[in-house]
Formats: C-alpha cells, structure tokens, sequence
C-alpha cells in the first residue's frame, strides 16, 4: 500500500457537560482527524490528546505540527506492506504517540477500505460485542453524582469509573459506596497523588474497588511499584502505558495488575495489539480506553476491544453522552445490553459540513517535489 497524501484537521468538538479531572476541566474537545490517500481509496483515524498538554506531554497542537510538518512528509509516498512498516519509518522520531498514531491507524482503514475486511478481523478481533461501562468526571455536588450513578445503575451498566481529585475522593467514596455497596467501582486518579498521599489509600483499601487506575505520575513506574506492595487493591496504569516497552518494564517490576490500552495513547493499533499480547502472556487483563474522541476515533477503540483478552468493560460511549451532534456520519451507538457492536462494513467517517464548521485549522501533506 503507498500512502499518497494526508490531509490533517485540527477540530474543536464543544461538550455537552464539561469534563472534570484531577488535572482541570475542559469545555471543548479538540482533536486531530486525518485522512489518508492510496490510490482511489481514502480513510480516515483521528488521536485525542486534548488541547493542552496535561494528560500527557503531547497537545492538540503538538499533535497537528508533528504530523503536518515531520512525520508526515517523512512517510507519505511510500510503500507500507504492514503497520510496522509505517511504525519503524516513524521510529527516527522520539516519543509522540498520538502524533504516530494518527498516522499508522490509517494504515489499518486504509487496508480495511482496500481489501474489503471489517477492521476487527484484521487485528485478529472476534465479532463479538464489546463491554462498556459508565465513567464520571468530578461532578457539581455529590447528589448529582450520586443521582447519574443511579441512573446508571437502574441502565444495567456492569461498572463504573469515578475521576477523583483532592477535595473529591475519600469523602466522596466514602458516600458512594456506602450508597452503592453492591455495585462495581474503580477510581481514576490521572496521575493526581503521589507516594505521600498513602494514608488516602490505605484509607480506601478496604473499599473493594476494583482497581486504581494511573495513581501517580505517568512516569513513576518504580513509585506505582511500590504503592502495590503496600496496598491490596490493584493497580491499573493508563497514563504509563506510552509504549511497549513502558508497558513491559511496568509488568517486570510489579506496577500493575491491570492495563488499560488507548489506541491513539499507545501509537496505534499494532502497538495495541502487542500490548495486549504481553498482558495476555503475563495473566494481565486489559481494558480500552478512550478520549472523548467522536464516533470517528471511538469505533476504532471497540474494533481493537474484541481481542479476547479485553475483558474489563471498557470506556467507550454513545454519541450522545458527550456531543448535541457527533463530528461522525454515524453515530456510536449502546445495544440495550450495554454493548457495543463492531463493524461490519465502513467505519464511521466525519459529516463533510460538521467537519468544516468544527475545524480549527488543515493541512494536506504529499511527496516532496
């Protein structure tokens, strides 16, 4: 397959209810949608890192200029036989996940545009339906916390993730489950606490969570290491898992018990996929994640969650949860058992109108001269 051209948006999608973490709040998600060119197909991936650099080192516009101005022109008029392929004449850059990503996961749309098989079956996926779970942010007060909760419990949702943050955490699940004994929780802290902050989590210890995810900073594995040896509930790493490698050397020295796996976070799907396997190999279970991208980035979440050792429910969500109208022409969609459904046919792509009234800013990238 050659990669012609990549035509990169830069689009700012507003949010129905903004998004509190323990790292601030956002009232727009921007994101970087590409679009890639093989002859007389094209495909599109799209990678989330949100507007600032506080999830992680890489922004939205990080994300733009390292694909529009390095690592696109590096790859766009060759010949790309695998995903590795894309992913070794990329490895000259150092770091930039969601930048690569963007890239090599329209490898993956573009061979499943050009063979005529659903993206799930060339990852190796199982067409089956793909578990998720409900997720919120820091809320205005607890009773409308613990009112979304119910209305979550009453859905039939089988967990559900709880963002937490100083001066929204051990009061706070003190209150929820002691409200909701019976149900599933586990806590993102999103690299919010340190090791000083082990009385807070000796003190939620015998809550019966089902993890804590990314306690603290994304690059303390040997720190996560050691809250694990002094506490029962497990870890889960998020932010940690940039790469591979970071992923392997978390599991060697006992830093989880849990991964989460973002496709757009990791670089992409090979990488998803060799995570997964490693996880598999180590008895580890794995769970996707998203980044409130639109129908465009989230349908490849669940194509890449039908991997059989994705048995955590994962954070993916209908449409409507997070947009008045999907940047998508199609929209994602929960099936009553609270499921998603992989695709057979096209994935989804952006509404030519709703792309151009959301772009921020474009750029196309095609050979040198």
């Amino acid at each position: 397959m050659r990669i012609d051209s990549l035509d990169v948006y830069h689009v700012k999608m507003p949010l129905i209810y903004p998004w509190r973490t323990s790292y601030g709040e956002d009232y727009d998600i921007h994101s970087v949608l590409v679009r890639a060119t093989s002859g007389e197909h094209t495909a599109w991936s799209e990678v989330c890192s949100l507007q600032a650099p506080a999830y992680l080192p890489e922004s939205v516009l990080s994300v733009f200029s390292h694909i529009t101005e390095f690592f696109g022109p590096h790859v766009v008029g060759r010949e790309y036989d695998t995903a590795d392929e894309v992913n070794d004449r990329l490895a000259v850059f150092k770091g930039n996940s969601f930048a690569k990503a963007g890239i090599e996961e329209c490898w993956w749309t573009l061979q499943t545009q050009i063979t005529g098989t659903p993206l799930h079956r060339l990852l190796g996926g199982e067409t089956r339906e793909v578990s998720a779970g409900a997720d919120f942010g820091i809320q205005d007060s607890y009773d409308m916390l613990l009112g979304n909760i119910q209305t979550a419990v009453d859905a039939g949702f089988p967990r559900i993730k709880l963002k937490v943050g100083r001066g929204w955490d051990l009061e706070m699940l003190q209150i929820v489950t002691s409200t909701f004994p019976d149900m599933t929780f586990h806590i993102d802290c999103n690299s919010g606490y340190t090791l000083d902050d082990l009385p807070f989590f000796k003190a939620i210890d015998p809550m019966g969570l089902a993890f804590i995810e990314q306690p603290l900073n994304y690059a303390d594995v040997l720190d996560h290491a050691e809250l694990a040896r002094q506490i029962e509930t497990p870890i889960c790493i998020d932010e940690t898992a940039v790469s591979v490698k970071a992923v392997e050397q978390a599991i060697q020295v006992g830093a989880c018990k849990y991964v989460n796996i973002k496709p757009g976070r990791i670089g992409g799907l090979a990488n998803s996929i060799k995570v997964h396997d490693i996880c598999r190999d180590a008895g580890i279970p794995v769970w996707v994640g998203g980044m409130l991208e639109s129908a465009v980035g989230a349908a490849l979440c669940v194509e890449i969650a039908t991997l059989p050792n994705f048995t955590y429910p994962g954070d993916l969500f209908p449409s409507s949860r997070f947009y008045t109208q999907d940047m998508a022409d199609t929209d994602m969609e929960l099936t009553p058992q609270k499921t998603f459904l992989p695709f057979e046919g096209e994935l989804p792509a952006p509404d030519h109108e709703r792309l151009a009234k959301m772009t921020v800013q474009s750029k196309t990238v095609v050979p040198a001269s």
